[in-house]
């Protein structure tokens, strides 16, 4: 093969690997601003900016995901559309509520599989094989004594360098595990310690979700949407 052609070779392979990286990723945007989506899941985005959440995590097309504690789905229907038709989305809850779950039976959401069960015998893939995983607002509803096989349980599940999300309420510093009942809270540094515990190097934290001014003194049950919350993106070595 002369220079010439090595050279239209190369171009050739570098324009694939440029088309295909942009095929990966989705716009997420346009995902978020679907109308089908239901309205009181729209409602909730100016709180939670799942489009610039998704982007910093960087979950693409074709990757498998889990959502932990998905409750009605907001998230799981989010990351169906995100990951595509050739992606994985494994969405569980604590307790399985048909309710909740005849929402996966639709056509549109053929590639979501249902893993509920208890936090201490997680049910997704502990093979290796998961690029994202995902607890968003119900890592401090996780009791405490199973928090440990929680976290060991995604670290199996994790392919290495995939990304394991925590998104909570922002408890005080230094104040543990103690708001968790009271304000539906937790300290960020014990989520850090944890997580990080079980084999885990916390990689960068998202700021897309801050509210600096938050005193961090009430229940965000009682006043919804206007809390500080931690973005930590933990990796697997």
């Amino acid at each position: 093969m002369n220079t010439s052609m090595l050279f239209r070779s190369f171009v050739v392979a570098v324009s694939l690997a440029f088309v295909a990286g942009c095929a990966a990723t989705p716009n997420y945007s346009a995902i978020v601003a679907n109308p089908d989506r239901p309205a009181n899941e729209r409602e909730l985005d100016a709180a939670r900016k799942p489009s610039e959440v998704l982007a910093f995590y960087g979950v693409k097309s074709g990757d498998k995901v889990a959502d932990l504690w998905a409750g009605r789905g907001y998230y799981t229907a989010i990351l169906s559309e995100v990951v595509g038709p050739t992606g994985v989305v494994y969405t569980q809850n604590p307790t399985a509520r048909d309710e909740i779950n005849q929402r996966w039976k639709s056509a549109k959401f053929a590639n979501v599989k249902i893993a509920d069960g208890a936090f201490d015998k997680l049910t997704i893939p502990q093979d290796g094989s998961l690029d994202f995983v995902l607890i968003h607002l119900n890592y401090h509803d996780v009791a405490i004594e199973a928090r440990p096989a929680l976290n060991k349980a995604v670290l199996a599940a994790l392919k290495r360098g995939g990304t394991y999300a925590v998104v909570d309420h922002s408890a005080k510093e230094g104040s543990g595990n103690d708001a968790v009942k009271t304000l539906h809270r937790i300290d960020k540094l014990l989520v850090i310690k944890e997580v990080t515990a079980a084999g885990f190097k916390l990689d960068r934290e998202g700021t897309m979700l801050r509210i600096p001014g938050d005193p961090r003194d009430f229940n965000v049950n009682k006043e919804r949407n206007k809390d500080d919350r931690f973005v930590l993106a933990f990796q697997k070595p």
